[in-house]
């Protein structure tokens, strides 16, 4: 099942087992955003990579440009190890991890989440590529993705499914990346780019490998 037919049936899922009233708390935040077209001037195809140095799971600095050095990147954003949507594209990624190894591509997985709660997410998953903590979201700002959560989300992520997103980010902001994934080649030139505002929305892995492919 590709991961775009996986995340629908989620979709479907959710709107049968969540009460009406939180579904619409949830749908009226990502339609807001929806209006606010933040992808639009978010870096894209065409763009530079910004650069960056961040701690992966286990505390290790990883720099992109050094990565760049010896191979191809995908950089995927996902809001953290809580969201069922984000777990979904990381295990799909894993699961053609040899083969984009096989074309010397490095995968990367960023979100605002702390080392320790990355680690989970990274061990959570049996993923083998680089989990990278993004605290404060200072690169994600970087690449125009961030958005704040409305307070009424705030609250029902907490009381309705416990989801603690300040203790995983480890501040108190409520500030989130959209999803969204990058192809960059070792001149840091950007030639992929998928960004959305509906988290239920994420790249396809294979489609981004047979672009790969096609180079």
């Amino acid at each position: 099942m590709s991961l775009r037919d996986q995340l629908e049936a989620r979709v479907l899922n959710s709107k049968k087992v969540i009460p009406a009233d939180k579904r619409k708390i949830m749908e009226d935040s990502t339609n807001a955003l929806l209006a606010k077209e933040i992808s639009k001037s978010a870096v894209k195809k065409g763009d530079k990579i910004p650069d960056f140095t961040l701690p992966n799971a286990v505390n290790r600095a990883v720099t992109l440009s050094e990565v760049l050095k010896n191979k191809m990147a995908v950089i995927t954003f996902y809001r953290g190890g809580w969201c069922p949507y984000c777990n979904m594209e990381l295990k799909a990624f894993e699961s053609l991890l040899p083969a984009f190894e096989e074309k010397n591509v490095q995968l990367i997985a960023i979100s605002p989440e702390v080392p320790d709660i990355s680690l989970s997410t990274k061990e959570k998953n049996e993923l083998s590529f680089e989990v990278l903590s993004d605290v404060d979201n200072k690169v994600a700002k970087d690449f125009g993705l961030v958005f704040k959560m409305p307070e009424d989300l705030q609250d029902l992520y907490l009381n309705s499914f416990n989801i603690h997103v300040a203790k995983h980010n480890g501040n108190d902001d409520f500030e989130l990346p959209m999803p969204a994934t990058y192809v960059v080649n070792q001149n840091g030139d950007i030639i992929y780019d998928f960004i959305h505002e509906d988290y239920t929305k994420r790249a396809e892995p294979s489609e981004i490998l047979s672009f790969i492919n096609s180079l």
